[in-house]
């Protein structure tokens, strides 16, 4: 009595599939592990920015009178740069038609405009910031009787 004796184990077709199913199951997980650190990074620029652009809007018009113009500059040697505009605030409520004389030793509200740009790419990420601030006049220029 001899029976055939069945070999058990895998045959070479079922390893070459389960290498195929885990080189695609490694190749997914990698995609999503490089996706997550550009989100990190991304997060980390982004904060970065907004820190500085709190900072900047923090100091104008302290130490200097707050005065209308645009201005520009750089954060972290030149990684972020950023753009500031200055324009006394006009109420959008209010009719046009209604100009008032000016008091010229009232303070008077001016709307601040920071953008900060960053990145390599086109477009740059950006972030916007908008303020307004109470400025009392510097000097006040005595009228002539």
């Amino acid at each position: 009595m001899t029976h055939a004796h069945r070999q058990r184990g895998y045959t070479l077709l079922e390893v070459i599939i389960a290498f195929g199913v885990l080189a695609i199951a490694l190749t997914i997980l990698l995609g999503i592990l490089s996706g997550a650190t550009q989100q990190v990074r991304w997060s980390e620029d982004a904060g970065r920015a907004a820190l500085n652009a709190e900072s900047l809007l923090d100091q104008t018009g302290v130490g200097a009178p707050l005065e209308a113009g645009h201005t520009e500059g750089v954060f972290e040697g030149g990684r972020y740069r950023w753009t500031l505009d200055v324009a006394p605030w006009k109420d959008p409520t209010a009719p046009p038609s209604t100009e008032q004389p000016i008091d010229p030793g009232a303070p008077q509200m001016y709307s601040l405009d920071l953008q900060v740009q960053w990145g390599q790419g086109r477009p740059r990420e950006r972030l916007q910031l908008q303020s307004l601030r109470l400025a009392t006049p510097s000097a006040i220029e005595p009228v002539a009787p």
